[in-house]
C-alpha cells in the first residue's frame, strides 16, 4: 500500500530507475548481497585521488611562472600561536597573547598551510613542504589591547563585580613572500614526520 502512495507521488522516470536494482535482486534475496546496487552509490574515493593528482602540463605552467617571477602577487596562510592568518607582502597582523620575539626582531614564519597567486595555489598536506614558500616578518610592535570590561552579577544577591583587564599584543609586518624552488623538486631532509607539529 506505501508503495502505492509513494508511485502516485514520484515522476514515471523516478520510478524506472528505483526498480532497476529490484529487477536484478528480487525482494526474497538477503540484503546482506548488495552487488547489485553498487551502480547506484557514488564512489568518493575514486573522485578524490583523480582531482588530486596533479596533471603534467600545471606543474610546467607553474613552474615556469615561478622561473620567470611573472606569479604576481603571493598570498600565504600560516599558522602563529595557534590560529591562522591569510597574509600578503605589506600586511601587517596582530598576535594576541604572550609571545617571546621583541622588537624589532626578523622571522621566517615556517608554518605555511596554503600559498598561491591568482593563477595558482600550493595546498598543504596540512603543511606545504619546508623549504618550498619563505616568509620574512619582522616584529614592529609590542603592546596591551584596549581596556576589556568583565562584568558580574547575580540578581537579588547585591553580588557585582567589574573587572578590567588588558591582553599583551603583537604586531607583525610580513615583508616578503617568495616560492623559493620548483614544485618537482624535492628536498633531501623532507620526510612526512617532520611536518606535523
Amino acid at each position: 500500500m506505501f508503495l502505492k502512495q509513494l508511485a502516485g507521488l514520484l515522476k514515471p522516470s523516478t520510478i524506472t530507475t528505483l526498480l532497476e536494482p529490484l529487477k536484478i535482486a528480487p525482494l526474497t534475496a538477503r540484503w546482506n548481497n548488495t552487488a547489485a546496487f553498487t551502480n547506484q552509490r557514488w564512489n568518493s574515493t575514486s573522485a578524490v585521488t583523480a582531482a588530486a593528482i596533479p596533471d603534467k602540463n600545471t606543474v610546467d605552467t607553474v613552474n615556469k611562472q615561478v622561473e620567470a617571477g611573472s606569479e604576481g602577487r603571493l598570498f600565504a596562510v600560516v599558522q602563529l600561536c595557534g590560529k591562522q592568518f591569510k597574509i600578503t607582502s605589506g600586511d601587517i597582523i596582530v598576535v594576541e597573547g604572550y609571545w617571546p620575539p621583541e622588537n624589532g626582531d626578523r622571522l621566517r614564519l615556517d608554518k605555511v598551510l596554503l600559498a598561491g597567486s591568482k593563477d595558482f595555489s600550493l595546498i598543504g598536506r596540512p603543511l606545504l613542504t619546508s623549504g618550498l614558500v619563505d616568509v620574512q616578518a619582522t616584529i614592529i610592535e609590542k603592546t596591551l589591547s584596549h581596556t576589556r570590561t568583565h562584568f558580574r552579577k547575580k540578581r537579588r544577591k547585591q553580588y557585582t563585580r567589574i573587572n578590567f583587564y588588558r591582553t599583551q599584543q603583537t604586531m607583525i609586518r610580513i615583508n616578503s613572500i617568495d616560492i623559493t624552488r620548483k614544485l618537482s623538486e624535492a628536498s633531501a631532509n623532507d620526510s612526512s614526520e617532520e611536518r606535523f607539529f
